[in-house]
């Protein structure tokens, strides 16, 4: 499955599962996600805890791109991973560890690129 482009998990499964990419696109976002009851930061702080508890792994890089964009600090992602870690287990702690290590340091990266 490492072959599987993940950097956008919607587009990666909408050729096989048009459905369910609809839904996602005519629902989730428009609809779940702009429910006042939670702010976007919420909702992302959230996502990213449900992914890293259900071993979730291929779409958490896209999640903690958009977690940093909705106003979450690479410090409180690294809270939260080391809070689940007492929850949902060690393993997929350091996993979800390493994958924002390698996730947020490439947005840096790319980041500095942009505004050179």
């Amino acid at each position: 499955m490492s072959n599987i482009d993940f950097s956008h998990p919607r587009e990666a499964a909408r050729a096989f599962t048009p459905a369910l990419s609809a839904f996602v696109d005519n629902t989730l976002y428009p609809d779940i996600w702009s429910d006042p009851a939670l702010t976007p930061r919420d909702r992302s702080l959230i996502t990213v805890a449900a992914l890293i508890a259900g071993g979730h792994k291929d779409e958490l890089p896209a999640h903690l791109r958009r977690a940093v964009g909705n106003g979450l600090t690479q410090e409180e992602l690294s809270a939260v991973i080391t809070h689940l870690a007492f929850y949902v287990g060690f393993p997929a702690a350091i996993t979800a560890s390493a994958i924002a290590q390698a996730t947020l340091a490439a947005s840096q990266e790319s980041g500095l690129k942009d505004k050179q």
